[in-house]
């Protein structure tokens, strides 16, 4: 499924996000409070828009390894990475996110921008995470929630179930792949329920910053 969207992935993500998906990709660049000599792991990578944007703020990431299942994806990422003189500093790999091909404590940093969710194994994932990941290195994670505000849940859930995959499906092609969003992102345990299963993965200092009335969180911990 991810491999067939992913021509149209980038033009769809702005469209449907009305542009704010940016926005949001920056807002988790700086919860990581980088100083410039980081290694980050960008997990669930896509067409590397988190990697690209580790390179872009300042201070950025010294080294980005962008990891995803989807072959097509990541040939949409390097084309990106490729185009952007980026290729010395962001490396591409595909691989299960519950079995990543790094050594512990390799990354001082972790992002994974709207993925986890689509990861079978969440806590399989959540563990590989925190093996690779340094003593207090910081993670960010954004993932979509549902709004609790009567009235912004209504037209959310409108858009989200009958808007969307109209949209999706005429542009991408593809007739399943956004209808799978909204379902898929009202199975996942948003909120305070995902802070307890990171708090359970040993992470500590977790909190969840609701983003445009819990349309989306920045969940937020540190490796112990």
């Amino acid at each position: 499924m991810f491999d067939a969207i992913a021509e149209r992935y980038d033009v769809l993500n702005s469209v449907l996000t009305l542009g704010f998906d940016a926005r949001w990709r920056m807002r988790a660049v700086q919860s990581l409070r980088l100083t410039g000599s980081e290694t980050v792991l960008d997990l669930c990578t896509g067409t590397a828009d988190v990697s690209v944007a580790l390179t872009r703020r300042f201070p950025c990431a010294a080294r980005v390894i962008g990891i995803d299942f989807s072959t097509e994806m990541l040939r949409k990422g390097l084309q990106k990475c490729n185009a952007m003189d980026l290729s010395r500093r962001v490396h591409l790999l595909r691989a299960d996110a519950t079995q990543l091909p790094l050594p512990a404590n390799s990354v001082d940093a972790v992002t994974v921008a709207f993925g986890i969710r689509n990861v079978e194994d969440m806590d399989g994932a959540l563990q590989e995470i925190y093996r690779v990941t340094r003593p207090k290195g910081r993670i960010a994670i954004l993932e979509f929630g549902t709004p609790r505000i009567p009235g912004v849940r209504d037209c959310y859930a409108f858009y989200f179930r009958r808007v969307l995959p109209f949209i999706g499906r005429i542009v991408s092609g593809h007739d399943s792949a956004y209808t799978y969003l909204p379902a898929s992102v009202a199975d996942f345990p948003s909120g305070a329920s995902f802070c307890r299963r990171l708090e359970s993965g040993g992470f500590c200092e977790v909190k969840a910053t609701s983003l445009h009335f819990g349309i989306l969180y920045l969940y937020e911990g540190v490796r112990t």
